[in-house]
């Protein structure tokens, strides 16, 4: 049985736009809102190379991913061929013109998933970590 969780209005996300929802564990939720006015849930993460959807373009029942231009079906969370993969997918309702999520699903889907890093410090592993060996810049 479901327990849903009231997250935001239906007119807070932009038409052909997103919001995001946090959790208390795990990435943020991606909410999304076509021009037909229907609303989709996915985890805030491109299944190609972990982009955030929620800064991606919305179209039709789609969303492209903002790094690498993947079309990801809103409905189901997987990408469109020729591309594959999935990104976790969850449950919406829309009662009164807010919009609710599940909020079980919110609290055991997905919370193993960590977002990616980049940057300087990318390719070292954790602040600290020293099993990642970092060779020393080349100098003239």
């Amino acid at each position: 049985m479901s327990e849903w969780k009231k997250v935001c209005l239906v007119n807070d996300i932009p038409q052909l736009g997103s919001r995001r929802v946090a959790r208390a564990i795990g990435l943020d939720v991606a909410v999304f809102r076509n021009d037909q006015d229907q609303v989709f849930a996915l985890l805030d993460l491109c299944p190609h190379k972990g982009g955030p959807l929620s800064q991606g373009i919305v179209f039709g029942t789609s969303v492209a991913c903002p790094l690498h231009n993947w079309t990801i079906d809103l409905e189901g969370g997987c990408a469109r061929a020729p591309d594959a993969g999935c990104t976790q997918k969850f449950s919406v309702r829309v009662a009164d013109g807010a919009v609710h999520l599940d909020a079980i699903e919110m609290a055991t889907l997905a919370l193993d998933l960590r977002a990616p890093r980049a940057g300087p410090g990318a390719t070292t592993g954790a602040t600290g970590d020293q099993s990642f060996s970092v060779q020393t810049p080349h100098t003239a």
